[in-house]
């Protein structure tokens, strides 16, 4: 790891597939290190579900050791059974790395569409571009896992933006 630099994961929860990504930050520069997707199966019980999220993520957190978590809002859901259960999700995704003693960075959808692509209102398939151009070499094999790396580049940008900003208030 280069001096300085800190991994940060990028969590996006989802019940059926909670996407994660996992990013080295150095000042400006990003490397990608890991991402994928925890799934469940729809036919489980949703006890169960959070069960495998939360083991999951406790795995990825033990293995990877990252230094900070970032996770996205949900969105109101039209369903309220739906968006009930997304929450639960999240909540669990929350949990986890809380537990493992990690700060935990919330961000809307739209910030983190404006922070890797330039607006907030880009879609899908512009965010896995972007996160390709700045992660040379980041595989990405489920949108979830791309969503989750675009989440913590957020971060990491976010998190430099508030350095500088800290540092310039002590000067």
């Amino acid at each position: 790891m280069a001096p300085g630099a800190i991994r940060v994961l990028g969590i996006d929860p989802g019940l059926t597939h909670t996407g994660w990504g996992l990013i080295e930050s150095a000042g400006s520069h990003l490397r990608y290190i890991a991402a994928g997707a925890i799934s469940t199966l729809a036919g489980d019980e949703l006890a169960h579900r959070l069960v495998l999220i939360h083991n999951g993520l406790a795995r990825i957190i033990q293995e990877w050791t990252p230094d900070e978590a970032a996770i996205e809002h949900t969105y109101v859901n039209k369903n309220p059974a739906a968006a009930l259960k997304l929450g639960q999700a999240r909540g669990v995704a929350l949990l986890v790395p809380a537990l493992a003693g990690l700060p935990v960075a919330e961000y809307q959808a739209m910030e983190v569409k404006r922070a890797v692509v330039g607006t907030g209102h880009a879609d899908k398939i512009q965010v896995q571009d972007m996160v390709k151009r700045l992660l040379p070499g980041a595989v990405l094999k489920r949108a979830d896992a791309a969503d989750a790396l675009a989440i913590a580049i957020c971060h990491a940008h976010h998190r430099g933006t508030r350095s500088m900003l800290a540092k310039l208030m002590q000067a």
